[in-house]
């Protein structure tokens, strides 16, 4: 295996105000952007060629990743003028492939952070002479995800949306976000409108009788969509509960990244990523958060899963749980924010002006 095809085009809005100026998959966890996790275990995994297809803030990758050489990749970048889908994406990017027509394409969605085996998926995919691979992985509640239920030999029978009544759930497998596809299924798919591969692609493949193999891989998984959940994968890539070559610093409570600096009493945990030329005051305690570049908090903060965007700046004695502050805002001190409070970019709050608020 040695291609693939990464999709960073969406705009990230579960994510904002964090991809107001940033592509979703280049936001830091765990002290680098998402993106390179994913790029780094690729690599590890022997795929030598990816193509990135970009969309949203499309000029943001390449100035930062370029021909993908300090990574040991072939990097090559393909930009929507429209947003045409994840199947869409897929196709769009073809002409840049360099496989034969029988030659497996892994495509990774750029938003997944996960612990898969990419080697085992791909030798699936050979073993069971599958048009398509799926990497499926097993949830509790799987009410928010579409259900990918497969017979014994792992061949998938179905593709069923959202279920809502415990009847409809027939499985607790869904589709985790990583495929292999035989080079030629992809030239298939329609060119020139938006297409889905999870609603569109998938199950016309399967009513057409291809053969679609499910692989339950059950590892680390976590979709990076929404601000708690980014914070989460952050600190666990720190923690080293999540897999990745790419952090840069031992495992462990905290990643304090060069020219950031930390007061000797100030008490920094679970996973927190203090970013470049950050600063936490005295007697400060921050736990399982991520503050980006520049950001500052003051004396007595407390801050608990929570991410500081680059240059914001938190008050003395100020709470903060569960909240996202954009870019450069400032939250004046004694203010508590909790239960998913957002801060908008550049946007300020008077010292002692909130004590409480939620996103209900």
């Amino acid at each position: 295996m040695t291609e693939a095809i990464l999709l960073v085009g969406g705009k990230g809005t579960r994510l904002r105000p964090l991809t107001v100026n940033t592509p979703k998959p280049m936001v830091p966890a765990a002290g680098v952007p998402f993106l390179t996790h994913q790029l780094a275990r690729a690599r590890a995994a022997g795929v030598e060629h990816i193509v990135l297809a970009t969309s949203y803030l499309a000029e943001v990758f390449e100035p930062h990743f370029g021909d993908g050489s300090s990574l040991g990749l072939s990097l090559e970048y393909v930009t929507e003028e429209e947003p045409l889908g994840t199947g869409g994406a897929i196709r769009n990017v073809a002409s840049r492939l360099r496989s034969g027509p029988d030659d497996p394409v892994l495509v990774f969605n750029g938003d997944i952070l996960t612990g898969l085996d990419i080697q085992a998926l791909v030798d699936t995919h050979a073993s069971s002479g599958a048009d398509v691979s799926l990497h499926l992985t097993r949830v509790e509640d799987p009410r928010a995800f579409g259900l990918v239920p497969t017979d014994g030999g792992g061949r998938v029978t179905a593709f069923l949306e959202k279920p809502q009544t415990p009847e409809e759930i027939v499985t607790d497998q869904i589709n985790a976000g990583a495929y292999v596809f035989r080079r030629s299924v992809i030239d298939t798919i329609p060119t020139g409108r938006p297409v889905s591969v999870e609603r569109e692609t998938f199950p016309d493949l399967l009513a057409s009788g291809a053969h679609l193999q499910g692989m339950v891989d059950s590892t680390y998984w976590l979709d990076l969509g929404t601000p708690q959940a980014f914070v989460r994968g952050s600190a666990d890539l720190v923690m080293g509960r999540a897999p990745s070559p790419a952090v840069p610093g031992r495992c462990g409570e905290r990643l304090v990244l060069p020219t950031a600096r930390v007061a000797a009493d100030a008490k920094v945990t679970g996973g927190t990523v203090v970013g470049e030329g950050a600063r936490i005051g005295e007697g400060a305690r921050v736990t399982g958060s991520t503050l980006l570049a520049g950001a500052v908090v003051e004396p007595g903060a407390v801050i608990t899963d929570s991410l500081i965007g680059a240059g914001a700046h938190i008050g003395a004695r100020t709470v903060l749980t569960g909240a996202v502050i954009g870019d450069g805002a400032h939250v004046g001190a004694d203010n508590e924010l909790r239960d998913g409070v957002r801060v908008w970019c550049d946007a300020t709050l008077p010292a002692a002006s909130v004590r409480f608020s939620s996103d209900q």
